[in-house]
């Protein structure tokens, strides 16, 4: 029997379950890592610290984000397009929360169907903070503070990103959001400021600019989309520039002053 001092949570050492792998984090690194480990026969184990499957890029990234821009795009055809073709739309207008609706239902569909490939693979699923704290040993801390402790023979990290705060400009989900809450918008801001004019900041600078937002890029290299061929990039750039956003290059932000 364990007995935890107090302030401390308990581990059960007793019967601690065996894998032959335990992957962290369920993005498409580790959920692609827990389907091949599984075909494979290893007995496999997949930790995710959030409720749903699938990552920054399934839940907060780029899924979402391009359920947005297919919906903008539509929007898009029917106002500079449509008539063009002989249809003709009066009125056309974007319904916010239908999108927004849209997306979230395209998103549940990714979800299920992650945690439905977890269970036909034979990939048990654990869900909580997980810390390798010695060598073949990965303990799970829930979000009710219950902690257990499960020993494997391999161990894959891929813990994914998250947005980076800068040091002047901390996140506070209203005038200074990050990418995750910039997906959830309720109305289109008046004036949109992106730092960092990466495959994300254009991704959604592009949704909110067609959704009616004066968008400005800021980049602190000479391109955008960096990692894109340049050729591409530059196309890119002139593309979205004819859209109505604003492009500032080679430039950086040192200071971010909030009025009202």
């Amino acid at each position: 029997m364990y007995v935890a001092s107090p302030g401390f949570s308990a581990i059960a050492h007793l019967g601690m379950e065996k894998f032959d792998i335990v992957i962290i984090g369920s993005g498409p690194g580790g959920y692609i890592a827990a389907i091949r480990a599984g075909q494979l026969g290893l007995k496999t184990a997949l930790v995710e610290k959030d409720k749903e499957l699938g990552g920054t890029c399934l839940n907060v990234g780029c899924i979402p984000s391009k359920a947005l821009l297919t919906s903008t795009d539509h929007l898009m055809f029917v106002k500079k397009e449509a008539a063009k073709h002989g249809i003709v739309v009066d009125g056309a207008r974007a319904d916010l929360v239908k999108m927004q609706e849209r997306k979230d239902k395209v998103v549940k569909t990714f979800n299920t169907g992650v945690r439905s490939l977890m269970k036909t693979n034979k990939v048990t699923v654990f869900e909580g903070l997980g810390t390798i704290n010695a060598p073949g040993k990965v303990s799970i801390k829930s979000s009710n503070d219950q902690t257990q402790e499960i020993e494997t023979k391999n161990i894959v990290i891929a813990t994914g990103s998250a947005p980076v705060e800068l040091p002047f400009a901390k996140f506070d989900g209203k005038t200074i959001v990050s990418s995750t809450e910039a997906l959830e918008f309720t109305e289109a801001p008046k004036k949109l400021i992106v730092i960092g004019a990466g495959a994300v900041g254009l991704e959604l600078g592009s949704v909110w600019n067609r959704l009616g937002s004066e968008v400005t890029m800021l980049e602190f290299l000479p391109r955008i989309a960096l990692g894109f061929d340049l050729e591409l990039s530059n196309l890119l750039q002139r593309l979205l520039t004819a859209q109505g956003m604003t492009f500032h290059l080679e430039t950086k932000v040192s200071a971010v002053k909030v009025n009202n």
